[in-house]
């Protein structure tokens, strides 16, 4: 697990669904999966905007971009090297 997908599994775990123990793989499904819902998929855009510095369009809040934390670590990665 990168460092990416390791902060952003702990915010998910700790903040978002409460369960600080919780390990949530690199490939589980987490908005297709109903494990966090739509209000929550705001707050983590805005986790990743403001822990990463990248910026995150509405239009990708979804299951193509935003559905697991490899997803997630390839978008904040290619918006990392711009």
């Amino acid at each position: 697990m990168s460092d990416i997908q390791s902060v952003v599994s702990t915010y998910v775990s700790t903040s978002i669904l409460k369960q600080p123990k919780r390990i949530i793989s690199n490939n589980e499904p987490l908005i297709s999966s109903g494990l966090i819902d739509s209000f929550s998929l705001v707050d983590l855009a805005l986790f990743v905007e403001d822990t990463f510095s990248v910026h995150i369009d509405d239009t990708e809040l979804n299951v193509q971009t935003f559905d697991t934390l490899d997803q997630l670590a390839n978008l904040i990665q290619s918006r990392q090297s711009k």
